[in-house]
């Protein structure tokens, strides 16, 4: 059995699954494969989740644009810097896309991070597994509390309103990131990346491994539909409010 078939098992027979109603869809065996082949979703169902993510998305621009302003405002008191940062992700099909976050690390991130990994090799291998990392010195203060409750994620409505990205979805990915996939990279394509989704709402950043994440990916992507993703919103709403983000 592969690491990948190994994660698969794993998350279907977690608690989350069980408590959100999955327990009951492994029980013919579909835990025993790999992943099932990702499903086209229905007309109807394309068609509720593309209109939940509109007017959700302009409904909580409305009520965050106080928030936002905030945000926008601390960032800029703090060193002066730019507010928003912009990066490079791949959507569906393999499409190129600038996702809007708040800034949260120091202006000279990328030249602190070579800095790092070139002296520590416990931060590399950490940054080379998860892409991420636990204690990451480009941090600012403001940032450290924006990423505890997601906040630096908030401008990434913008993304959803354009049809970058949808309320519910797999991350978005950098480009090197696309290996880490491997043949189920063609699931990731399939759909809008989301601005939350199943690994969010069961355990955050480094607290779930690349490839479960990959795993919780496939599986929403096999399973979605309208009725799941407004469970994942619904969860969603603890996790940020609960301050467990990455």
């Amino acid at each position: 059995m592969t690491d990948f078939q190994v994660g698969v098992d794993e998350i279907a027979s977690g608690p989350l699954y069980e408590d959100l109603g999955f327990h009951d869809s492994f029980a013919a065996g579909r835990r025993t494969l790999s992943v099932p082949k990702y499903p086209q979703p229905r007309r109807r169902s394309s068609l509720a989740k593309g209109s939940l993510d509109i007017m959700g998305g302009v409904v909580i621009l409305l009520l965050a644009l106080p928030v936002l302003l905030i945000i926008g405002l601390a960032i800029f008191l703090t060193d002066r810097g730019p507010i928003f940062y912009r990066q490079s992700r791949i959507g569906c099909g393999g499409r190129s896309f600038d996702v809007i976050k708040f800034r949260t690390m120091h202006p000279n991130a990328d030249g602190l991070l070579a800095e790092l990994l070139a002296n520590n090799n416990s931060a590399k291998l950490e940054w080379e597994i998860q892409h991420k990392l636990a204690n990451d010195p480009r941090v600012t203060k403001v940032g450290s509390i924006l990423r505890r409750f997601s906040l630096d994620e908030l401008p990434q409505i913008w993304n959803i309103i354009r049809g970058d990205m949808s309320l519910v979805g797999p991350r978005p990915i950098v480009r090197e990131e696309i290996p880490k996939y491997g043949r189920y990279i063609e699931h990731y394509f399939a759909v809008l990346p989301g601005l939350t989704g199943l690994w969010q709402v069961h355990g955050r950043g480094n607290e779930v491994s690349y490839r479960r994440r990959v795993a919780m990916d496939c599986w929403y992507i096999s399973h979605r539909s309208f009725f799941l993703d407004c469970q994942i919103i619904y969860r969603t709403t603890g996790v940020v409010l609960a301050g467990k983000g990455t």
